[in-house]
């Protein structure tokens, strides 16, 4: 807050409130001249994606991309740290609504399902003020796992098909009690979404979200944060000009628009003349007097690829499904108007005349692509709720099965990619390519000298413990000798017990107590004889540190009192000849970051999270 008298916050507004007069002002009013309409059309969103990917680097740099990948990591038992913060919450917040606000393919839902677990962490730390459940690590993960869902369901408006995608996305294993947690938020979510709209006057009552009518260094920093977005826009919003080559790809429309037209259900091209069109609104953004409606259709598929593509590389918060939804409905789109020209009349099958909808081409192209970008098959259901429709459930499953079967055949899915390319600490898949990996047991792969502390330890153990590493917890053992595993304890929890006994309030007690005895001295005549006094202020101070020195020392060789520290008596345990397959199936469905292995009772190692990631993470031939 700080911040915004500064003057590069105010030309930024300033800027920015220009960009905005622009793009209404001269583009609406000033048709006669083309130059000023260009301005117009790219300085709009070039300003909007220059500050959107500045705000999010200052103020919190994790707020960059989509947030599913990441969510997936933390599903899995891994720490990122400030990724749910609240500084990346406005990061996220601001930095998307300046995003979608410029116009480029950029979509939500990412965004959206980080949004609403940066919700949901900020809840549950609110929440813990007051004690409870939410103080519990395991229930705040499941909190995050709804979170999830009600970020895809606020997106979509589609409570079924986000809670099934954001299972799909996120989880390799899911605890059905929270299958109520997530249908219950997601649909509150979107019900509260379709009644703004209702509220805001976009609609008379609360309908589909898209209604269908079909059968129903330093400059290299400054390049790569600043500049770098702001070439990628102006080249986007450049190739998008209506006036230029955006009249040849229907440019002139939004995600939004653009997915409307595709999903419509009269037929475009009749006999494949685009000038035989007599459709008015948007539909109009695809009608060229030169240009056949097949020459627009493929041109908006192939330049929204790599476009979209392109666009998603720009360092601010952003998603990618609904720019690949849309290239999917326009690829079905393209189908469909060809099957329209080739059977005008549609198909003749036993004397029934079945004609061509070219609308629902698009919606299955829509749900298989988005399949099989994502490896899901709930973006079936999220079409069905999106769309209002059911009638093309059937082709709409084979399509988005069998597309789902060719991507996960040939590559992983665009969130593992991503978790790839950012090397998150993700624990990979065990499926194809990893039998001769069944074999492997716990002992194969656990770190044998394992930190830990005893039941009859003293502070100078424990303060050597914490000296020595930065583990989150450590085990808790009868003896040194029979290494029988009690329990565990927080990395937390041995800090404030070493705080307790060596803290400021123990220092002041302990003066207070010498100050008490000297008194007692000096009033009791048969009492020994006290110190002869130190002569100098430099000579008291030495005297006095060297007293606190030697009564950290005694403190130090006390015995540890356990009694009021928390301890886990369960910590999760693996006997050393558990499988690894059977090891990666509890981490996943847990969210485990490690495991104490135990022989009899005794603690014999230690598997961590990392050990059996590097063990399946894909290496070069050379390594």
């Amino acid at each position: 807050i700080s911040r915004v008298g500064e003057d590069w916050i105010f030309l930024i507004l300033l800027g920015l409130l220009m960009a905005l007069v622009t793009q209404k002002w001269m583009y609406g009013g000033l048709d006669s001249n083309v130059f000023l309409q260009y301005l117009a059309w790219v300085t709009y969103p070039v300003v909007l994606i220059t500050f959107s990917a500045g705000f999010t680097q200052i103020l919190a740099p994790q707020a960059v991309g989509s947030g599913i990948p990441e969510m997936k990591t933390i599903l899995r038992g891994v720490v990122l740290k400030e990724y749910l913060t609240f500084k990346t919450f406005v990061a996220k917040v601001i930095g998307l609504t300046c995003a979608l606000g410029s116009g480029m393919p950029l979509g939500k839902e990412g965004p959206f399902v980080h949004i609403a677990s940066l919700c949901a962490a900020l809840l549950s730390r609110f929440m813990s003020l007051f004690g409870g459940i939410y103080e519990n690590e395991s229930r705040n993960i499941e909190m995050l796992a709804a979170a999830c869902a009600v970020g895809v369901g606020c997106c979509f408006a589609a409570p079924i098909g986000g809670v099934l995608f954001s299972i799909e996305v996120t989880s390799t294993f899911f605890a059905v009690r929270n299958y109520w947690r997530g249908f219950f938020a997601a649909t509150f979510s979107a019900f509260i979404f379709r009644v703004l709209a209702v509220w805001n006057r976009d609609e008379e009552t609360i309908t589909a979200l898209f209604k269908t009518r079909f059968l129903a260094g330093v400059l290299a920093v400054i390049y790569e944060r600043l500049l770098y977005p702001a070439l990628v826009t102006l080249l986007v919003s450049t190739l998008t000009f209506p006036p230029g080559f955006g009249q040849f790809m229907a440019g002139k429309l939004t995600q939004k628009e653009a997915l409307v037209t595709l999903l419509d259900n009269r037929t475009w091209a009749k006999q494949g003349i685009a000038e035989d069109f007599d459709y008015l609104g948007h539909l109009q953004a695809w009608q060229h007097p030169q240009v056949n409606v097949f020459v627009t259709l493929v041109l908006f598929i192939v330049m929204k690829f790599w476009m979209s593509a392109l666009a998603t590389t720009i360092p601010v918060p952003c998603g990618a499904f609904m720019p690949v939804f849309v290239i999917g409905a326009a690829f079905g789109r393209l189908v469909g108007e060809s099957m329209a020209a080739w059977f005008p009349d549609g198909i003749h099958t036993d004397g029934v005349i079945y004609p061509i909808v070219p609308g629902g081409y698009a919606v299955v192209g829509a749900a298989a692509l988005s399949g099989a970008v994502t490896h899901t098959v709930s973006t079936a259901v999220i079409v069905f709720e999106l769309t209002g429709q059911i009638s093309h459930i059937l082709p709409v499953m084979i399509a988005v099965i069998l597309a789902n079967a060719v991507a996960q055949s040939l590559q992983p899915s665009l969130y593992d990619s991503i978790i790839r390319i950012k090397k998150l600490p993700y624990l990979p898949e065990l499926g194809w390519g990893h039998h001769e990996k069944y074999n492997i047991r716990v002992e194969d792969i656990m770190v044998r000298d394992v930190r830990y502390i005893t039941l009859n330890c003293c502070y100078r153990d424990l303060h050597n413990v914490l000296l020595t590493g930065n583990l989150k917890t450590l085990a808790l053992v009868e003896s040194a000798e029979s290494m029988i595993l009690l329990g565990s304890i927080e990395r937390a929890q041995l800090q404030a017990l070493l705080s307790q006994q060596l803290g400021r309030a123990r220092r002041m007690e302990y003066i207070r107590e010498n100050a008490m005895a000297f008194k007692k001295c000096m009033s009791d005549p048969e009492s020994p004889p006290p110190p002869p006094p130190v002569e100098d202020t430099n000579s008291q101070q030495r005297h006095s540190t060297q007293e606190i020195a030697e009564w950290e020392e005694q403190q130090l060789d006390e015995q540890v009192n356990f009694s009021n520290c928390k301890i886990d008596p369960a910590p999760f345990q693996l006997v050393e000849r558990t499988s690894l397959h059977k090891t990666h199936t509890i981490f996943s469905l847990l969210g485990l970051d490690h495991a104490y292995v135990t022989s009899i009772g005794r603690l014999i190692g230690v598997v961590s999270l990392k050990e059996v990631r590097l063990l399946l993470t894909p290496r070069p031939v050379d390594q």
